[in-house]
């Protein structure tokens, strides 16, 4: 970490007209949350399901070897197909005839199948200070205890996290979940469940800059998990202390 400190106060003294009149560094909690999920696939409709679901729409169909002379399509494809409409719930049988559901009209009408995948879960990584999820990778925790930063809630390690689910397919969906490949796309349709599994702290590095020629003096902070600098919490500091920072280093 104090190499990383030294790299950014010289990265930041670049700018001859800053002079840096404090650092610090501090850590923010990060709640690893596992989210369990149910992944939907869009495929354009095949040609033959469409066929079959108009047929059932249109006439009374009992068993395949009938909808199979009807349509001049082997019984085996026929069977096939039928099975994966009753599991996905495009099509039931009702008093022995085979007929759509509302799933079933809706995608015909779209002409794109859905079909739903296995639930699976990933973990997503969310933070109280941020109050959203932030994409990164956890990394092994430095040696150097440090302070939690000071705009936590003193009770953070109690606190109890609900979610939106949008805010949980948004995370997924920034975790590369949701793809289009071809003429298959695959979607997040559903969240089954949520667990917050562990708190880890990450690493921050707080700057205070002064620029004389503007008069304004400022913070930059460093999150080791974003790898990047961090605007929001830049912010929150700005707001809260850049007075306190004038009074401190300037008068």
């Amino acid at each position: 970490m104090r190499d990383l400190e030294k790299r950014l106060k010289k990265e930041l003294q670049q700018n001859i007209k800053v002079k840096i009149m404090h650092s610090a560094m501090w850590s923010i909690p990060i709640h690893s949350v596992e989210a369990e999920f149910i992944a939907m696939k869009r495929t354009k409709m095949d040609v033959l399901m469409k066929m079959i679901l108009i047929t059932f729409q249109k006439a009374k169909i009992a068993n395949t070897e009938e909808l199979s002379e009807l349509l001049l399509v082997e019984q085996l494809f026929i069977q096939d197909l039928i099975e994966i409409m009753l599991k996905t719930r495009l099509i039931e049988k009702n008093e022995s005839i085979y007929k759509l559901t509302d799933r079933g009209f809706q995608q015909l009408e779209n002409g794109v199948f859905e079909e739903e995948q296995e639930a699976e879960s990933q973990n997503v990584l969310y933070s109280p200070s941020h109050e959203a999820f932030l994409k990164g990778v956890l990394k092994e925790a430095p040696e150097e205890q440090l302070d939690i930063y000071r705009y936590v809630k003193e009770d953070y390690l109690d606190e109890e996290l609900s979610f939106e689910n949008e805010s949980i397919i948004h995370a997924l969906q920034g975790n590369g979940l949701e793809k289009e490949e071809g003429d298959v796309q695959t979607v997040i349709s559903e969240i089954v469940s949520t667990t917050d599994l562990f708190i880890e702290d990450v690493p921050c590095v707080e700057i205070i800059l002064y620029n004389k020629e503007e008069d304004i003096i400022y913070a930059r902070v460093w999150n080791t998990l974003l790898e990047r600098w961090d605007e929001k919490l830049e912010t929150q500091l700005n707001e809260k202390e850049r007075l306190v920072w004038r009074k401190a280093y300037l008068d």
